[in-house]
């Protein structure tokens, strides 16, 4: 891979589309893991952690490509639910499951929790690696879990995790709108700002 270009270790076009917005403009050539080879299987999220997953994928697809990665494993962590589904966010339902069955799983086990417990938080970790570089960049968003979905727009739990500030779900807002409230944006905006001083780098000494 050349200098420039950025490897996004994800198939979730969800992920990739935040993401892609929320990098442009940094010159950087960006491809989603399904667009460079859709042959390679995803590796096992083995990691007790974010952070521990974002760098087992980054690492992974890095390994693949030689080139620059960028992973992201986020989630949902619930306190009534003893931090429920935290990293196994995406497999809560099971293999193959959808958003609206991970959702549907959620409020069934919450039914009976009222609203002042109801407490969760997004967590999300980007890593990002390279031959002899690797950094992780770690935020997270408080929220409340709503009885039931609100919203069309967004992802995965965006529909049921209403955020009590702007008195909307994520679901219902626009992109341009959850970016600096989310976990993910946030985490971005750390990982934005690392991007384009070590493209700037490059484009000063031609080497990393």
């Amino acid at each position: 891979m050349n200098r420039n270009r950025l490897l996004i270790a994800t198939r979730n076009q969800g992920k990739v589309a935040e993401i892609v917005a929320l990098l442009d403009g940094l010159g950087y050539q960006v491809e989603s893991a399904a667009d460079w080879n859709p042959l390679f299987p995803s590796p096992d999220e083995t990691g007790t952690t974010f952070a521990g997953n974002a760098l087992l994928k980054a690492r992974y697809y890095h390994s693949l490509s030689g080139g620059l990665t960028l992973a992201d494993d986020s989630g949902l962590v619930v306190d009534a639910l003893g931090g429920a589904p935290g990293v196994h966010s995406a497999r809560y339902a099971g293999g193959g499951a959808s958003s609206a069955e991970r959702v549907a799983r959620l409020l069934r086990e919450l039914e009976g929790v009222t609203a002042e417990h109801r407490t969760a938080r997004f967590v999300c970790a980007i890593a990002i690696v390279d031959s002899g570089l690797e950094r992780v960049f770690e935020a997270q968003c408080e929220g409340l879990i709503t009885l039931e979905p609100s919203g069309s727009g967004g992802f995965g739990f965006d529909p049921i995790f209403f955020d009590r500030e702007s008195g909307r779900t994520f679901a219902e807002m626009t992109m341009e709108e959850k970016a600096p409230r989310s976990h993910r944006g946030r985490a971005l905006a750390a990982a934005r700002l690392f991007l384009s001083e070590l493209i700037a780098s490059e484009l000063i000494d031609g080497s990393r």
